[in-house]
């Protein structure tokens, strides 16, 4: 019964990594979307796209959260060499986070889709934020997904 458990403790870990990397893409795929309309003007096409861009952005984010973290931080993970690499590198993605709310709290379209001209700027900063975050969880996610000694 014991090992029945494990496969699904693994099998479930497996599923919630696969949907934080489903996510993941399909927000780079709405980021490279969203560059190919430059120069940025607030057109209504422009618009809608940065809007569900910000909205992939944020659930992107709460999936690593989710996905990824929570089960860290709650102590579910018994391999030290996992903890201890999240531990590192989990300041930068609290970072990372900060900054992407950030930018959806500025250019969430509800309000904020007239001005774009800084929008330019930050975006590709925000890609260089996001490219640095998938480096941090993608070597957390080569850890968790190591066949265990």
């Amino acid at each position: 019964m014991q090992v029945n458990a494990v496969v699904e403790r693994r099998e479930d870990s497996h599923s919630k990594l696969r949907a934080l990397l489903e996510s993941r893409a399909e927000t780079l795929s709405l980021l490279n979307q969203l560059a190919t309309m430059r120069p940025f003007k607030p057109e209504h096409d422009v618009q809608i796209l940065l809007q569900e861009f910000c909205e992939s952005l944020v659930d992107y984010t709460a999936s690593a959260h989710f996905q990824l973290y929570s089960y860290i931080e709650e102590g579910k993970e018994r391999r030290a060499s996992v903890n201890e690499l999240a531990n590192g590198v989990y300041p930068k993605i609290a970072a990372a986070t900060q900054h992407i709310l950030d930018f959806n709290e500025k250019y969430d379209c509800a309000e904020h889709c007239d001005n774009l001209t800084l929008l330019d700027k930050e975006l590709s900063e925000l890609g260089e934020i996001i490219a640095n975050r998938i480096q941090d969880e993608d070597q957390i996610i080569d850890l968790l997904t190591q066949e265990r000694d």
